[in-house]
């Protein structure tokens, strides 16, 4: 057995899914998805970070209100049973969350970004900072439609990272919520909670943003949901936080650790994790 899944504890009654690959051992952020590139896509200091084309606005509009919304949704709860709780915390900090916010999550299945969304009821103005390469596959249209924007690799350059950065500063500045997975790959059907990157936590700091945890945990498939699916493929639920205000008096790498610390511990109890067999932190990420 995966000697993370021996050291993992759980409140009794909470569901551990059968694992759905050799997950690695030694490494929190190796991908373990390898996705064929189908087109050529230069991500360097030309790409339209910021995109206020006519054409772009109304892809994102149907995309979120009609795929994402409607038709994801409609998939998610027939297929995966998705449920959604705490919704009453939106309510409850609303005037706190007024100018956006970072939603943040642990990256388990090949559609938990939407479930995220829909979670949160997510708007068409959200940007979701994504894997650059991935543009390069067929999910590439969808991943533009859902907000993605791709992070510069380090061969494009300084400016295409100052392009970057420039974005994301021109969306604080219009309130816009940002989406990340701290735990940057994915790993199906993972229960422990792998180490975060910083990233999600510095924006946070940098943007006096409020981060909104939201947890993916897992359902036993049984009922009518056996007839959409293995049994083998649990069912989801998205579980959302209470709000991590960054302390902005406090030095950047000290609040940037601790909301790092929080969040992690936070989303922890979420997930029903007595013993998590992670940290918060990994390396210098």
């Amino acid at each position: 057995m995966n000697p993370q899944y021996q050291q993992l504890k759980v409140r009794e009654g909470e569901y551990i899914p059968q694992p759905a690959m050799d997950y690695p051992t030694d490494n929190p952020f190796a991908r373990t998805l390898f996705p064929k590139y189908i087109k050529e896509l230069a991500i360097d200091d030309k790409y339209p970070y910021i995109n206020d084309r006519l054409g772009y606005k109304l892809n994102l509009l149907w995309g979120y209100y009609l795929v994402i919304h409607v038709l994801l949704r409609l998939k998610l709860r027939i297929q995966m049973g998705l449920r959604i709780r705490g919704r009453e915390v939106l309510k409850k900090h609303k005037e706190g969350l007024k100018n956006g916010a970072i939603t943040i999550a642990n990256h388990v299945y090949r559609l938990d970004c939407p479930c995220v969304l829909i979670a949160v009821n997510g708007v068409h103005t959200t940007r979701i900072p994504m894997f650059a390469p991935n543009f390069r596959t067929k999910d590439g249209f969808f991943m533009s439609l859902a907000g993605g924007i791709p992070i510069p690799e380090s061969g494009a350059g300084m400016s295409a990272m100052k392009k970057f950065n420039e974005a994301f500063d021109e969306f604080n500045r219009r309130g816009w919520w940002f989406h990340i997975f701290p735990e940057a790959c994915r790993w199906d059907m993972y229960k422990p909670l792998r180490p975060f990157q910083k990233g999600a936590f510095t924006m946070s700091y940098k943007y006096d943003k409020p981060l909104l945890p939201c947890v993916i945990t897992f359902r036993e498939r049984k009922g009518i949901f056996r007839l959409f699916g293995p049994k083998s493929l649990p069912l989801l639920t998205v579980t959302i936080g209470e709000p991590i205000y960054p302390d902005t008096t406090q030095p950047r790498k000290t609040e940037v650790e601790h909301l790092r610390e929080v969040a992690h511990k936070q989303m922890q109890e979420m997930a029903g994790i007595e013993h998590n067999p992670w940290p918060a932190s990994w390396g210098n990420l």
